[in-house]
């Protein structure tokens, strides 16, 4: 199986709503036939365990299907290979080796939030709105902000 460890601050999003928006963003009824697409939450302890167990339930009730998320246990995380990592990104040369350079080691490269922010705007998330006001923090050069900008705004054209 396949899994994303989302890191979160509970300060700006509760383990409540990220369990909200986790299971707005995909259909947790689908059956998987292959195994690295299944849904699953992994709990650290009992308390997000019975937070689990309660989003699953009103899951349930609101798409009035069986949920086929499976809740487990977290036993740890292994990291995927470089090349899973920043997809949309990585198909875009000039933009990855900017960041190589900032970012020499792939663990700090994945890591980064400047890289998960160009990567997600890359792959059809945010709004202009959000990368004018994004944008400085990214930790690119003017040139290199025009470049991501022109490539973002011609594929939502």
């Amino acid at each position: 199986m396949e899994t994303i460890q989302v890191d979160f601050d509970p300060e700006k999003i509760d383990y409540r709503n990220l369990l909200e928006v986790f299971f707005s963003s995909h259909n947790a009824a689908r059956f998987s036939l292959r195994r690295q697409y299944a849904s699953a939450i992994f709990y650290h302890d009992e308390e997000q365990k019975q937070l689990a167990v309660a989003a699953i339930r009103k899951a349930e009730r609101d798409l009035e299907k069986k949920v086929t998320t499976e809740l487990l246990s977290y036993s740890g995380f292994t990291r995927a290979e470089d090349y899973h990592q920043k997809y949309f990104l990585r198909n875009q040369a000039d933009l990855e080796k900017h960041y190589e350079c900032i970012y020499p080691d792939p663990d700090r490269f994945t890591d980064s939030t400047a890289t998960a922010r160009v990567n997600g705007y890359l792959g059809g998330y945010g709004n202009r709105e959000q990368f004018e006001r994004e944008a400085p923090g990214l930790g690119m050069t003017d040139a290199g902000l025009r470049a991501l900008k022109a490539l973002i705004w011609k594929w939502r054209k």
